[in-house]
């Protein structure tokens, strides 16, 4: 299964020294096919915005959607999605840790009844001993929990449908938990292996204790969502 035509949200608070570059680099990856790249201002409080508005002049494809102020990572990603038009959309972190050059490893492994291919940095994480514990940690509770065939949900580098994506629950940290919820919906998960890189610039807007404390809660939330999840099996006529 090709796909021709790539939406990329990139969800953005207070990164005004990453934007110019991350969108360079979204873009020379992606030049040999149709694609728009979404940026969702998240409340910030620098000049991101403007960084942003000069940037429009040089990439045509790069939208701008502004939250008047910050309503966390989910929300943002949501935002983006919902404004995307294509039907398959890759998402990034937008403090250049993730590699744009990955997203053709991700579409390359895209097949019929996959809905997400999510990233996995276990083998080149880049980050504080706090943040590499805790997502050990919290990978390993979610995946004995959730059962839901993916090493590291936590990799902002995704490729999903649209229209799957916007089908789930909506709830507030609900991007890392999106290959339970595609599977609660009967939809295939796929993990690839993908570069993680140090932050160049700026300082993680999103803490790392604050969303392993929500993410518990949640967990036991999404726990109660699948079992409860039905799927229909549709008897289609002539």
């Amino acid at each position: 299964m090709q796909i021709n035509q790539l939406s990329v949200v990139v969800p953005v608070r207070n990164e005004s020294g990453n934007v110019a570059s991350l969108i360079s680099e979204i873009d020379a990856a992606l030049k040999h096919i149709t694609h728009e790249i979404v940026y969702v201002d998240d409340g910030s409080t620098d000049d991101t915005y403007i960084q942003l508005k000069g940037l429009q002049a040089t990439f045509s494809q790069l939208k701008i959607v502004r939250h008047a102020k910050s309503c966390g990572q989910s929300t943002a990603v949501r935002t983006g999605v919902k404004v995307a038009q294509y039907d398959w959309v890759a998402t990034l972190d937008g403090d250049g840790q993730n590699d744009p050059a990955d997203i053709p490893k991700l579409m390359a492994v895209v097949a019929d009844g996959v809905d997400l291919v999510g990233g996995n940095r276990r083998a080149s994480r880049r980050d504080t001993w706090v943040k590499r514990i805790s997502s050990v940690i919290a990978n390993t509770v979610r995946s004995k929990m959730l059962h839901d065939d993916t090493p590291d949900t936590g990799c902002g580098l995704k490729l999903f449908k649209r229209d799957a994506f916007l089908d789930l629950p909506y709830f507030d940290h609900m991007h890392r938990f999106l290959p339970a919820l595609i599977k609660r919906c009967g939809g295939k998960i796929v993990s690839v292996p993908v570069a993680h890189r140090n932050r160049e610039h700026g300082k993680s807007n999103y803490g790392t204790i604050d969303r392993l404390l929500v993410g518990i809660v949640d967990l036991f939330g999404v726990a109660w969502l699948q079992r409860r999840a039905k799927i229909p099996n549709i008897i289609k006529e002539d």
